[in-house]
């Protein structure tokens, strides 16, 4: 029995010493290290730019007084979305194909610049229709969230205005176990990947080209060492537990086989 006893205080011993308090500082909070500013900073809109495989939604309103000419260019509105036209997918070539306007190149465009275009197209060298105005809008906007947030997954937006800050209280906020100064975004603009990182703890995240976001990026929230060593100490319970389930049993076995 002394034997068990000096076995079972030397495995406490082993699993209080694994199971200390860490020295390392807990991960920052949102804008943890942020300061009151003054004077007060203008909100920046970032318009969108369109990429391969993009929708969009395309309307085209006239002057004219035949409706029959204008019913030419004018598509229905999509049944069941927010479209306010026809949905037109962007190619792998970057074009769209436009009925009775033909092949039209939007990859890199803003919406005005492909309104403007069609406009253009429109009016000059022939004028097809009177004074036209035309409306783009994108039909899908979606973000990829992953890592250390309360859901993964595609966020698909109704708006064309997203933050970070928003994408990630979407994504049900960053756990306990994720890195907050520093998330990963990768994007792709004009068919290169670039990665870049955001301090969520800190107000210069504002003033980050990554702030607002824009259609098919990708969020990553990657673990904290608070994980890594988390799961080290349930391994080591485990061991521990079970070290002392044998000495128990073999103690047990032994008193009994003693008598």
């Amino acid at each position: 029995m002394k034997l068990l006893r000096t076995v079972c205080l030397l495995v406490i011993s082993i699993y209080l010493f694994s199971c200390g308090p860490s020295r390392k500082a807990q991960p920052p909070y949102y804008l943890e290290k942020a300061t009151d500013t003054l004077p007060k900073t203008d909100v920046k809109v970032v318009e969108l730019k369109i990429q391969k495989d993009d929708h969009l939604s395309i309307q085209i309103y006239s002057a004219s007084t035949r409706p029959e000419v204008d019913a030419l260019y004018n598509l229905p509105a999509a049944t069941g979305s927010n479209s306010v036209g026809g949905d037109f997918l962007v190619d792998a070539r970057g074009n769209i194909e436009y009925p009775r306007i033909g092949t039209i190149h939007v990859e890199g465009l803003t919406k005005q610049q492909v309104a403007d275009l069609i406009k253009e197209k429109l009016t000059k060298p022939v004028e097809l229709l009177s004074n036209p105005t035309v409306l783009v809008r994108f039909v899908n906007i979606k973000i990829t969230v992953l890592g250390m947030v309360g859901k993964e997954g595609v966020l698909n937006i109704p708006g064309e205005k997203l933050t970070i800050l928003e994408a990630v209280g979407l994504a049900g906020g960053i756990t306990d176990y994720g890195k907050k100064d520093k998330v990963k975004i990768i994007r792709e603009t004009d068919g290169k990947r670039e990665v870049g990182y955001v301090d969520l703890s800190s107000d210069s995240l504002f003033h980050s080209p990554y702030y607002n976001l824009v259609q098919n990026d990708v969020l990553i929230v990657e673990p904290t060492g608070k994980k890594a060593r988390d799961q080290e100490q349930a391994v080591v319970a485990q061991k521990i537990a079970f070290a002392l389930t044998l000495v128990t049993v073999a103690a047990t076995l032994y008193n009994v086989f003693k008598e």
